[in-house]
């Protein structure tokens, strides 16, 4: 199973997206700061940081450089609401996927999908 690991502060968009994603057949460990996200990184392996970019004591960018150098492999995606710091993180992130709020959840979920779409053998019958 995809495991994705969550950074969102915003309880209430935390527990949404983490729903979302569950229902839709992910495993999802949320946490409410970017501090939180880097021991769990460090101690379990996450196919996904899905993370805000603007958050207290440590921002996403921040986190997801962080976390590429402990798991170079983990894939990231930013959701903000914040257009100059969609560019930001562009440029500093230039591999990571940036989906910007507001979103509906089935966005959400496509583009999580379209990142782990190829790891996945079509079955032809």
């Amino acid at each position: 199973m995809t495991r994705i690991l969550l950074a969102e502060d915003d309880q209430v968009m935390r527990e949404y997206l983490t729903r979302a994603l569950e229902k839709s057949g992910y495993s999802v460990v949320a946490v409410d700061r970017g501090t939180a996200a880097l021991p769990l990184i460090e101690a379990e392996r996450f196919d996904l940081l899905l993370s805000d970019i603007v958050m207290p004591e440590m921002d996403g960018i921040e986190l997801a450089q962080r976390a590429s150098e402990i798991a170079p492999d983990m894939r990231i995606m930013f959701i903000t609401g914040f257009a100059a710091v969609t560019l930001k993180a562009g440029k500093q992130v230039p591999q990571a996927r940036v989906l910007s709020k507001p979103f509906h959840l089935r966005d959400l979920v496509l583009e999580v999908d379209r990142l782990f779409e190829m790891e996945q053998v079509p079955s032809r019958n």
